[in-house]
């Protein structure tokens, strides 16, 4: 086997491929724009759509309530509530998101609260809709606060510490380093994208290795050079095979980048997305970890794309010549 064999027809196919639109699209520009799209775009996109819904005022519906006057005021008095009259069909004015949710307060409620003795307020809402979501969350924290201050006042009738309604307290502390949480969030995602990308970053190099040679008519002068078939094959191989490596490679530095920025820009957005953003570090050793797994696929990717293209041909002549007929 002649390695300078391999490397000549390695060389003439690299810089005809480099010479052609579609093969650098798809190995230089698809990397480098998915990424910052995939972290960037998406990520201000969900700070937008968070920050439109929590300024808006849901529209609440209040069911009974009738013998509760003073929760029922209280509850008209809050800023970031819009009480609308209630009606039979509330359940179908949240599914049509006419309206955000609807709270359901018991009979005897105050009258109950009073004496200590338990009672359920019930909340509907629309499940995974964001704005129904955060209404229902709004009358939630006020129902617990006005749980809490019941609870306080009945320990302080009784002469008792307020401790007994919070006992102790539960905090969770992350021990796992940044890496391996990064990891964890990541996992789940990334690997897709990167085998998408090797894919697609191998697929039209190898067509245009093999079905273009035969469309342009040049696969016949280069069976007859004096370079043995196996050579050939080998030469467009590598060739393929540095297309889908490429790929791989722009898309983890492009990943790591964009992470790396999309972090600043929620380090300045929301409190929330900060702290998920600071969990996401990818070092140069996952870096270098993740191009060598991808590599085995990237070597089957190209080996099954050159192998499926020689069997095509010249699809593009038969689609013009069915066009014409």
């Amino acid at each position: 086997m002649s390695l300078r064999n391999i490397g000549i027809v390695y060389r003439k196919e690299l810089i005809d491929s480099l010479r052609d639109r579609r093969t650098l699209i798809s190995m230089i520009v698809v990397p480098l724009l998915i990424m910052p799209l995939l972290t960037i775009g998406m990520g201000v996109l969900s700070i937008a759509l968070v920050g439109v819904a929590r300024k808006e005022v849901p529209q609440v519906m209040i069911l009974g309530g009738e013998d509760s006057p003073h929760v029922v005021a209280d509850l008209k008095l809050l800023k970031d509530l819009q009480i609308v009259p209630a009606k039979p069909d509330f359940a179908d004015e949240i599914s049509n998101k006419q309206i955000r949710a609807a709270v359901e307060i018991p009979r005897g409620f105050e009258a109950n609260l009073a004496a200590g003795e338990s009672s359920t307020v019930n909340i509907y809402m629309y499940e995974g809709e964001l704005k129904s979501g955060f209404g229902a969350d709004r009358l939630q924290r006020f129902f617990r606060e006005l749980r809490d201050r019941s609870i306080r006042e009945h320990l302080q009738a009784r002469h008792l510490p307020d401790s007994l309604a919070h006992p102790f307290d539960i905090l969770e502390k992350n021990v796992a380093p940044p890496e391996k949480v990064g990891g964890a969030i990541l996992g789940g995602v990334v690997p897709y994208f990167l085998i998408l990308l090797c894919l697609t970053g191998a697929m039209y190099p190898a067509m245009d290795l093999t079905a273009g040679e035969k469309e342009r008519g040049t696969i016949e002068t280069i069976l007859c050079s004096p370079v043995s078939r196996t050579h050939l094959v080998l030469g467009k191989f590598l060739m393929v095979l540095t297309a889908s490596i490429a790929t791989a490679t722009l898309a983890i530095t492009s990943m790591a980048i964009s992470f790396g920025a999309g972090k600043k820009m929620l380090l300045g957005a929301t409190h929330g997305a900060a702290e998920a953003a600071m969990q996401i570090t990818i070092t140069g050793k996952a870096m270098a970890s993740i191009f060598f797994v991808v590599l085995p696929l990237a070597v089957f990717f190209s080996a099954a794309l050159l192998a499926l293209s020689l069997l095509q041909r010249a699809s593009r002549k038969r689609k013009a010549t069915f066009l014409r007929s």
